[in-house]
């Protein structure tokens, strides 16, 4: 397995894939770390390229990730770090990534809502505890 490093060898290859092996051709290629893309169309619109609606769903997924992890290190969970990088799931797979991820942000979002709303009523009634002592401490004088 060799490196992306400047001093290293390197071959400009071109590729013609078809459109239902595309994905899987380009997964292989990503895990295995050794490919660098150009883009051949740099003038194209990034809404006019094929692929965007995809892009889309993965930016979507990222960001949500990226909510759980904030919430993960702002708690103090410990997460195993296995080094590994899972493989790329199949298209039909990611249906179900996004859904799973669309289900944990929106089943965290509440637990955070909840536990606001819990420490606001917490607050509350321990300031009413104080207030009841300071005019039981006035009322029996």
């Amino acid at each position: 397995m060799g490196s992306l490093f400047r001093s290293e060898e390197v071959a400009l290859c071109q590729l013609f894939l078809q459109s239902e092996s595309a994905y899987t051709c380009v997964a292989e290629l990503g895990e295995l770390g050794l490919v660098q893309f150009r883009d051949l169309n740099p003038d194209v619109n990034a809404f006019q390229r094929k692929f965007v609606n995809e892009v889309r769903r993965c930016d979507e997924m990222e960001r949500k990730l990226r909510y759980l992890e904030r919430e993960i290190r702002r708690d103090v969970i410990p997460v195993l770090d296995t080094g590994d990088n899972p493989e790329a799931p199949m298209p039909r797979e990611m249906i179900d990534l996004e859904a799973n991820f669309e289900k944990l942000e929106n089943e965290l979002k509440e637990v955070n809502s909840n536990a606001e709303a819990l420490k606001r009523n917490y607050l509350e009634l321990t300031e009413l505890r104080h207030i009841l002592k300071k005019t039981q401490v006035f009322f029996d004088e």
